[in-house]
């Protein structure tokens, strides 16, 4: 039985909803948000809620903050995110089961939510599952179908990933070397998907200038900033999250990441690789060398 894919489309709820409650107050909008529109999935407001509460954070709070202030004007950047993403699915799912030989049911679920993250690997209705948060790539600017492509292949790198894992009895990790090591794998597994760097958080790729070029010219730099982050206790935030940056580039560690997997693929192959044991020894030593 080939793998299915299924798609839960919040978006035209939103788009029904939002502009008779654009002009309330914020904590207005917030309440009308979780009870009018996100309420009618449960569990997709659950996760939001729990995404936050394991942070310690008050979600309500991070949304009159982060998210509602500038969601009415964004609602054109949303509709072209949510126009561009839709006829990529079908396509890059194709590809990702072609490239990484990964058969499972899978649920991609478009929303306006609270700024969990432009993609999410999990579970939805125990399925796995890629929730795309419209509002957060709608704020990173990834509306061109070049870049959700590399997103969509991305977030299936985290699944296959996930899946090959416990299909070995391996649990999932966590920790600043994990968050590394998943997201150097889904990242190189984004580019084996399309064949090519693509390097979605750089919304276009550029070897000579940009994001990527200075990642590269800084990569020893890099290194040594995370591991005197671990080493410190400090929050890798800047190296991972949209909110965060390292002089004023966002998303360092996933080029960090993606170079470490790059060199242990000399040795091992993907889905070996996807199987790491010694998951901070491993990225650890191969960090070092390049810190140097």
């Amino acid at each position: 039985m080939s793998a299915h894919l299924e798609i839960v489309d919040t978006f035209p709820a939103f788009v029904a909803f939002f502009p008779e409650v654009a002009s309330r107050s914020l904590p207005d909008q917030i309440e009308a948000w979780e009870t009018t529109y996100m309420s009618q999935w449960p569990e997709l407001l659950q996760k939001q809620k729990l995404c936050y509460a394991e942070e310690g954070e008050d979600w309500q709070a991070i949304a009159q903050k982060r998210i509602f202030p500038r969601l009415a004007e964004r609602l054109p950047v949303l509709a072209t995110v949510h126009e561009n993403l839709l006829p990529v699915l079908h396509p890059t799912f194709a590809r990702a089961r072609a490239a990484l030989g990964f058969e499972k049911e899978v649920i991609f679920a478009l929303y306006v939510g609270l700024g969990c993250g432009a993609g999410w690997a999990t579970t939805y209705q125990d399925t796995p599952a890629v929730l795309f948060g419209l509002e957060n790539a709608a704020e990173e600017g990834w509306t061109a179908q070049e870049t959700l492509r590399g997103l969509v292949a991305h977030e299936l790198g985290h699944l296959a990933h996930a899946h090959w894992r416990a299909e070995a009895g391996l649990e999932k990790g966590s920790g600043p070397w994990w968050q590394l090591y998943s997201e150097g794998f889904a990242q190189r597994c984004e580019h084996l998907v399309h064949g090519r760097p693509t390097w979605h958080m750089t919304a276009g790729y550029d070897e000579k200038g940009g994001w990527y070029f200075w990642c590269r010219s800084n990569e020893s730099w890099l290194a040594q900033e995370f591991l005197r982050r671990v080493e410190a206790g400090e929050s890798l935030r800047p190296f991972f999250g949209s909110w965060h940056d390292l002089q004023g580039h966002k998303q360092g560690g996933y080029y960090l990441g993606h170079e470490v997997l790059r060199q242990l693929e000399k040795e091992q192959d993907l889905h070996t690789l996807a199987l790491l044991d010694d998951v901070e020894g491993t990225m650890r030593e191969v960090l070092e060398r390049m810190s140097h």
